[in-house]
Order: C-alpha cells, then sequence, then structure tokens
C-alpha cells in the first residue's frame, strides 16, 4: 500500500473523529455521556472504514506508540504525524466555518483541552479545576491504556481483528467519560491543537496549554509501546 493512500486515510479519519466527536460538543447538547459516545463511533466507523488502509491511528499518540512497539518506520510515523495534523485542523477549520454561519459569535473553550481553575470556569458547568500534574498524569495514564488495548487487539499473532474496532471505540468511549470533566479529553495531540487554534475564551488560553496535550500523550504512547513490547515477548521480562 502507498504512504500516499495512507495518508489520505489518515487525514480523513483523523478529519472525522474531530468533525464528529468536537462537533457533537459544540453543537449536539447530549452532555458528557453523548460526547464520549460520539468520540468513540467516530472510531469506530473509521477502524472499519480505513483501517484496512492505514490502520486508522488517527492520532499521532498511536503511531507513535506503534513506532515505539516496533511495527512502523520513522518515516511513515512522522508523514502519519502530518496527515492527522493537517485532517485535524481543517476539521476545526469547518467547525468554525458552521459556528460563525450559526451567529454564534465568540468561539470561547471550543471543546478545547485544559486545565485549572480558568479552564474550569471558561468551559463552565460539571467541569473540574485539575492541577497541571492531575492532567499530566491523567493524559499520560488514559493514553497508556488505550494504546495497551490498540496494540493488543491488533496484535497479527493473538487478537481476533475482527472485533479490533469496537474495542478500540469502546475503550475511547470509556476515556471520555473519566475525563471529559477534567482535561476535555485529549489522549491525541492532533485533536487538541485542532481546537486550540480556533479557541477564543476569556481568561484563559488554550495554546498556552496545548503542549501539555501534546507532550503527556506521547509519553503515555512511548510507554505503553515499549511494555507491550516487553509483555509481548521480550526475553529480559520472561525471566
Amino acid at each position: 500500500m502507498k504512504i500516499t493512500n495512507k495518508m489520505f486515510a489518515e487525514g480523513l479519519g483523523t478529519f472525522w473523529l474531530v468533525l464528529g466527536g468536537c462537533g457533537t460538543a459544540l453543537f449536539g447538547h447530549v452532555g458528557f455521556l453523548g460526547v464520549a459516545l460520539a468520540f468513540g463511533l467516530t472510531v469506530v466507523a473509521m477502524a472499519y472504514g480505513v483501517g484496512h488502509i492505514s490502520g486508522a491511528h488517527l492520532n499521532p499518540a498511536v503511531s507513535f506508540g506503534v513506532f515505539v512497539n516496533g511495527r512502523m518506520s520513522l518515516k511513515d510515523m512522522l508523514l502519519y504525524w502530518v496527515a492527522q495534523c493537517v485532517g485535524a485542523v481543517i476539521a476545526g477549520a469547518v467547525l468554525l466555518v458552521i459556528w460563525n454561519a450559526a451567529g454564534l459569535g465568540q468561539t470561547g473553550v471550543f471543546a478545547a483541552n485544559g486545565y485549572g481553575a480558568e479552564f474550569a470556569a471558561a468551559a463552565g458547568e460539571g467541569y473540574l479545576s485539575l492541577s497541571m500534574g492531575g492532567a499530566f498524569l491523567v493524559e499520560a495514564l488514559l493514553t497508556f491504556v488505550f494504546l495497551m488495548v490498540i496494540l493488543g487487539v491488533t496484535d497479527s499473532k493473538h487478537a481476533n481483528g475482527k472485533f479490533g474496532g469496537l474495542a478500540i471505540g469502546l475503550t475511547l468511549t470509556l476515556i471520555h467519560l473519566i475525563s471529559i470533566p477534567l482535561t476535555n479529553t485529549s489522549v491525541n495531540p492532533a485533536r487538541s491543537l485542532s481546537q486550540a487554534l480556533f479557541s477564543n475564551a476569556e481568561g484563559w488560553s488554550a495554546c498556552g496549554q496545548l503542549w501539555l496535550f501534546i507532550v503527556a500523550p506521547l509519553v503515555g504512547a512511548a510507554l505503553a509501546g515499549l511494555a507491550y513490547k516487553c509483555l509481548g515477548g521480550c526475553g529480559k521480562c520472561e525471566k
């Protein structure tokens, strides 16, 4: 499969993830449960829609974890990152167009990720004031679990691939149920970037906190890639 085909699939898949998940958060009025389901359903749809082309990573952290685990080359990972970020930003721009067309005025948080009292106040009812360290822990830990599930269900030696997309989507749904009130749930640097660029909340800057939602998911993904390699038969771990 050509890398250009894979990049298109990753760009399209990440576009749909952001449009479906963040779009539901912005326009759906369905509460945290509805938003969590929206993110999970977008992943399920793209896993079965384009997974046979690119693996449907849809997330730079997923690609990084796969790379650390030894299943992907550095070159392909970097190309995936480009496609994922481009797809996510385009989706964010489309959401902005819809927002303006609806006459909603200043974007505010715009489904961006954040932490702290300023973020909680800007995000509104139901959000908690989490410290920077707490936010880093939440994002890194949940990304770690997410990658462990992904690496497990896509393990060609042991997994039943027919249900892999469903397992991944349900895991992402649960992750959102846990962490939407805490950080608005990232576990995906491209998703965080796409919304931070268009957020314009008074008293809080999404771009100022964006670094955490890039670094923490990558740390969690790297640890999962190493851990799964160990569990999968690392000689030192078997002794």
